[in-house]
């Protein structure tokens, strides 16, 4: 016969929602915790916010990780960054773009009007405008987005890694100078045994 275990008779209390305070200190505590190189790192975070900048959905991620890989960044950061779309963010970000892109491109275009679309071409034609101008003023966005996410992730990380080094140094350190290294004796050598 099969012994079963007696089921509790109440439910769990539910876990009270952590604190913003509690949450930031998580998400700081993990973020000096990530392996790499500050410039790695940097340049995971670089590559996601690249990527977010193209309106590709669904398909940020793996483009950022494709990136990531071939400029050897770290994977994590890159799924960060690419957070910059969302889809509180969606509309103002592409719209930007839309606008950067035609003024790339010098395009006087008239406002859209009924009668440009009662043809199949004439919406083909339109689609093709407005995916041009987007595309271009994403890769523009993405590359100035990159440049400044890099140096400015690079700055923070190289910033938090330091102050984390600094504050372990004062810990281990008397009146600023550093503890000798050990001199005693050990009280039993390997060949006595424990």
């Amino acid at each position: 016969m099969v012994k079963r275990l007696p089921v509790p008779l109440t439910l769990p209390f539910p876990q009270r929602p952590a604190s913003w305070r509690r949450t930031c200190r998580y998400v700081y505590c993990r973020l000096l915790r990530l392996r790499g190189t500050p410039r790695e790192m940097a340049r995971g975070l670089a590559a996601g916010v690249f990527a977010g900048c193209f309106p590709f959905f669904g398909f940020q991620i793996a483009i950022g990780l494709v990136i990531a890989t071939l400029i050897r960044g770290n994977r994590l950061l890159t799924i960060a960054g690419t957070w910059v779309s969302n889809p509180l963010t969606y509309v103002p970000i592409f719209a930007f773009n839309y606008q950067v892109g035609r003024w790339v491109l010098a395009s006087a275009a008239s406002p859209i009007t009924l009668t440009d679309l009662r043809t199949w071409q004439g919406w083909w034609d339109l689609g093709a405008e407005v995916a041009t101008a987007l595309l271009l003023g994403s890769a523009i966005v993405g590359a100035v987005s990159s440049v400044l996410s890099y140096y400015l992730g690079l700055w923070l990380l190289q910033h938090l890694r330091s102050g984390r080094h600094r504050s372990y140094r004062s810990r281990h350190t008397t009146a600023g100078q550093p503890q000798p290294a050990f001199q005693g004796h050990y009280p039993f050598s390997a060949k006595d045994g424990p």
